[in-house]
């Protein structure tokens, strides 16, 4: 029997529509049904692997964890990966297919329709229901023709739509009768329910809006959602990290917010611990004496180190490093920390070489493969020296390190490098587990004279699991689930 469906389309990006799919999916788990995200076309510099490497939208994989699934390359056959404001990766089934020109791509992506099929056909053969997030607004009206992600895509597989509006930005009533104003005859036939998303206050003063707006869509209001606070990884934007109002905290650390920042995701558990504060930097004058600096992962590590050269923020850090301030990098981050980052097949662009920090001894070539594969590994070097990771590697290039290894995967394989308070490695996810991240904590108050904390990090699986509940018991609340259902068996 097919599955039946579901599709959450937003007024804008940024609307909440990861948020509730992320949260219809451990809703509809919770009532006992199989379920299974899917999201067409995805563009979002924060990626994960799948257990048999293939790359997808992270959004997608942590609606997979919500669902109780394991994340499938089949529920995100589409990923664009923006390398500068004009173009981006195009990975197609997990992997990566061509660098394309968003021109390119427009004319290009209908040759996709057969791929998406595919995915969502299988997926719907295997669940019962499928919960299908659309991708900015369905009203970009000159992107209207060739669609695959918003109404286009509900049309292909005949899905019923509710429409979520942002009223946290304002003008949510604007946002919602304009979008719905703005489709088809047929694309509005489609549109069974209106969601105000993001309220803080007492839904009952906007009532006589509600009534109204009602009157002019002809479209049900289905629930007023609460301003969520959930703690779950962002898909593609630092501004809710980059928003928060932290309490002081014993210790600083300072990660560089790179113009391609990528899979930031992996500082989660350190903004979780009680002793770290984490801020994100991009102004030299702004990084003063952190007691860690991180350079994290990036979609385009040759542009973004001339970038660090260019804002005085190179010099910085090395200054800190010479110091004795320990810094690490992250995957793009680790590959500047060497002496050199060669690209004589142009992978990333023209640049062919250039100058690392030269804080590491090691030099990166880039390949046109790209490594993707789901780790384990141990550290074997420096302050965290036998934490047990458990990660991901996401990575065009391999890099030739002289000096010793700061990690030792499972399968013996040397990973990162480490030189004094230098370290880098390929793996995402280092944190997730907790071990490092204790271990890390431990030794940054040590060397600050700050007392540590007694309490160990949760592992961030199990802390996921209990954000997926708190965000499906607050939406189960707000929403009009039985008439969800309803409209899924209308279009059964």
């Amino acid at each position: 029997m097919r599955a039946k469906r579901i599709m959450v389309q937003g007024t804008m990006s940024g609307a909440g529509k990861s948020l509730l799919c992320t949260a219809l999916c451990r809703i509809f788990r919770q009532d006992g049904l199989r379920v299974a995200p899917f999201k067409s076309q995805n563009m979002a510099l924060n990626s994960a692997v799948t257990r048999d490497g293939l790359e997808i939208g992270r959004a997608q994989a942590a609606q997979a964890e919500a669902a109780g699934r394991e994340p499938d390359v089949r529920m995100n056959p589409i990923l664009l990966k923006p390398s500068s404001d004009t173009g981006s990766q195009v990975v197609v089934n997990g992997l990566p297919r061509a660098q394309m020109t968003a021109t390119a791509y427009f004319a290009y992506k209908r040759q996709l329709i057969p791929d998406i099929l595919a995915a969502y056909e299988s997926l719907a053969a295997e669940n019962d229901v499928i919960v299908i997030e659309g991708a900015g607004s369905p009203a970009e009206i000159n992107l209207r023709e060739g669609d695959l992600v918003n109404m286009g895509l509900a049309e292909l597989v005949n899905a019923p739509v509710l429409l979520a509006g942002d009223i946290d930005r304002g003008g949510v009533f604007a946002q919602l009768y304009g979008t719905t104003a703005l489709l088809t005859d047929a694309e509005r036939a489609r549109l069974r329910g209106l969601i105000v998303n993001k309220f803080r206050g007492d839904a009952a003063l906007l009532r006589p809006g509600l009534s109204r707006l009602e009157e002019l869509t002809g479209v049900p209001v289905l629930g007023v959602v609460p301003y969520l606070r959930v703690d779950l990884d962002d898909e593609d934007s630092l501004a809710p990290r980059l928003g928060r109002r932290e309490a002081h905290r014993a210790i600083d650390i300072a990660v560089l917010r790179l113009p391609h920042i990528s899979n930031f995701t992996d500082f989660a558990p350190l903004e979780a611990h009680p002793l770290l504060g984490v801020r994100y930097v991009e102004r030299a004058e702004r990084l003063g004496a952190p007691d860690l600096v991180i350079l994290p992962g990036t979609k385009s590590t040759m542009d973004d180190l001339l970038w660090l050269r260019e804002s005085g923020l190179e010099t910085a850090v090395q200054r800190l490093a010479a110091d004795g301030t320990p810094v690490l990098g992250v995957c793009g981050g680790y590959q500047m920390l060497g002496e050199r980052v060669e690209d004589a097949a142009h992978v990333e662009g023209a640049l062919a070489s250039a100058r690392g920090l030269g804080l590491l001894p090691c030099a990166t070539a880039f390949e046109p493969s790209k490594t993707l594969k789901r780790v384990r590994a141990t550290v074997e070097s420096g302050p965290v020296k036998g934490a047990a990771v458990d990660g991901y590697e996401i990575h065009m290039g391999t890099t030739e390190v002289r000096g010793a290894p700061l990690c030792r995967l499972e399968d013996g394989t040397p990973d990162g490098c480490c030189a004094g308070n230098v370290f880098g490695t390929y793996l995402h996810g280092l944190f997730d587990s907790g071990e490092v991240t204790d271990k890390l904590a431990d030794w940054l108050c040590e060397r600050k004279g700050v007392e540590k904390t007694p309490a160990a990090s949760e592992p961030r699986r199990d802390y996921r699991e209990r954000q997926y509940d708190l965000l499906a018991e607050q939406v189960r609340g707000a929403l009009d689930m039985d008439a969800v259902y309803r409209i899924m068996e209308e279009f059964a």
